[in-house]
């Protein structure tokens, strides 16, 4: 097996190999991948995460040896919980890396990989009972991009993949695949600070995801990360003055 690991902030991933198609999501810092088939100027490869399939330009590659990836796979990997981190490597260059970006081995403000070496001076993500919503909030305003994971545009099912896995919760990439985990809130009264509540299209298929905020409201991904009244319909935009997202079902992930 041939493996490779993101280090560069963010890498765009798309449907097809070429340059003109749809980016479908894209890899963090420090996320590791398995190469499925190559082509001169394209991978095709599967996030080691989330199992997501999708294809990245070669030049965006970089491959871990056997020995490397062993190493990585032993190490306890931490995250960035802000919204935008900054690493500094010897030279004094700094890389600016997204939330939820993943850090192998992190110990006393440095991230080593693959023989570098950066200092980290933000905060890492930590699991307590609030982080859901602390990291939620980080990421309010951040503008709606199809297949995005930061803070510089995400889509809905990217935005809580990202604020999950800041809290020590891995979710699938899209938001159907999301709501087959969890177990089912019978009701929008009940539901809970963290929960996540889908949404679905005239066809019935679930098309939005978006976090409770615990008020009789939710934080999602929709033009821009925005928090918006809910209710048993669904989704009703103040701004609008109408409904834009019918509610299908809740899940509690914890």
């Amino acid at each position: 097996m041939t493996y490779g690991i993101a280090l560069q902030a963010l890498i765009p991933a798309r449907k097809e190999p070429s340059d003109k198609a749809e980016m479908v999501t894209q890899l963090l810092f420090g996320e590791c991948y398995e190469v499925l088939e190559e082509k001169p100027k394209w991978l095709f490869i599967k996030n080691e995460a989330d199992g997501y399939t999708c294809w990245i330009d070669r030049k965006q590659h970089t491959p871990l040896s056997d020995l490397q990836k062993a190493d990585l796979d032993g190490k306890e990997k931490k995250r960035c919980g802000d919204a935008i981190g900054r690493l500094t490597d010897k030279s004094g260059q700094r890389l600016a890396v997204p939330c939820s970006a993943v850090f192998p081995g992190y110990g006393e403000g440095f991230v080593k990989l693959c023989g570098k070496s950066y200092k980290y001076d933000g905060r890492i993500a930590r699991h307590d009972s609030d982080s859901i919503m602390r990291h939620a909030h980080r990421l309010l305003h951040t503008p709606y991009l199809w297949g995005g994971k930061s803070a510089f545009g995400i889509d809905c099912s990217g935005f809580v993949q990202v604020v999950f896995a800041c809290a020590g919760i891995q979710m699938p990439r899209d938001a159907w695949q999301q709501a087959e985990k969890g177990e089912a809130v019978d009701f929008i009264a009940l539901a809970e600070k963290g929960d996540l509540l889908y949404f679905d299209n005239d066809e019935g298929h679930i098309n939005h995801v978006g976090i409770a905020t615990g008020d009789g409201k939710v934080i999602h991904a929709s033009g821009c990360v925005r928090i918006d009244q809910i209710d048993h319909e669904g989704i009703f935009n103040e701004d609008l003055k109408k409904y834009t997202h019918k509610m299908r079902l809740i899940k509690r992930m914890r």
